[in-house]
């Protein structure tokens, strides 16, 4: 295996979503989805939405205090753009949508419907199921700590296969697998041990993005930018980081993106429109 322009709407939605918190393509051969298989972990926690709401007024206060501060914090940087955003439902709607309090609920609660993908039939998550996935996926890696939401996971997986679990190969020629499409080596090293099942891919996807952003953090650290540019560049980052090798990510330096591979760009606007995607499903859904 190998985004994106930060936008008021992103910032709103995962607030809600996440109760406040100041968070933040392949084309291949479709195989079945596999059977349900554990994941390392503890159960889904919820009891960190409190203290995220909590920390996201705080971030959003803090930056809003000063429109010149530059900061090169990415949870300050979207906090900074929730900060001047309008007022968002009540996040308790949110809450008791989308939080799970077990992986055992998790997988009871996700459902299957059928799609034709590449002329064959096979199957992929309904609407409610892949945004539930996205928001669970995303508290478990605590990407509100790196400025990310669920909405950034749902427009990766969105991007990697449509939501359709799958075999794929990429620019280096190995193959990659699962909703995520993680190549062997990868997955192996994010402890993912069968890439196939989703719970497990989405969750290691989060986590992989989780180590994107702090990675594009400290590549636009230098750059003078305001929170919002900032906001979008690490989210650009996140795709870069996903979808290039080591050698070839580290070519990116924040301003060259133009640059990058077309498969790369094409990454980051795909990732970016699946966002956008999770945030008008999940306004629908709340609604």
């Amino acid at each position: 295996m190998q985004r994106i322009t930060a936008s008021t709407v992103w910032s709103v939605t995962a607030i809600a979503l996440v109760a406040g918190a100041a968070t933040l393509s392949s084309h291949v051969t479709p195989s079945a989805p596999a059977a349900d298989a554990d994941v390392a972990g503890a159960p889904v926690a919820t009891g960190r939405i409190a203290g995220a709401a909590q920390a996201a007024t705080s971030a959003a206060a803090a930056v809003a205090k000063s429109t010149a501060a530059v900061t090169t914090s990415a949870a300050e940087a979207v906090a900074a753009v929730a900060a001047k955003s309008p007022a968002v439902p009540p996040a308790i709607r949110a809450a008791t949508a989308f939080a799970v309090t077990s992986d055992k609920e998790l997988r009871q609660r996700i459902k299957w419907v059928p799609v034709r993908w590449g002329g064959e039939k096979t199957k992929t998550l309904d609407d409610e199921s892949r945004l539930l996935l996205a928001a669970a996926a995303a508290e478990r890696a605590g990407l509100d700590e790196v400025g990310l939401s669920f909405e950034d996971v749902y427009g990766v997986i969105d991007a990697e296969t449509s939501w359709v679990p799958r075999k794929g190969k990429g620019r280096n020629g190995v193959t990659s697998h699962g909703l995520a499409q993680f190549e062997p080596r990868t997955a192996k090293g994010y402890g993912l041990k069968n890439p196939s099942d989703p719970v497990q891919a989405v969750f290691a996807a989060a986590l992989y993005m989780k180590d994107g952003a702090e990675w594009a953090a400290d590549k636009v650290a230098h750059l003078p930018l305001t929170p919002e540019q900032r906001a979008a560049k690490i989210r650009e980052g996140v795709s870069v980081y996903y979808n290039l090798s080591i050698r070839g990510r580290n070519k990116w330096d924040g301003l060259n993106t133009a640059q990058l591979p077309v498969e790369t760009q094409r990454h980051i606007r795909n990732v970016r429109a699946g966002a956008e995607k999770a945030s008008d499903l999940a306004e629908e859904i709340l609604s």
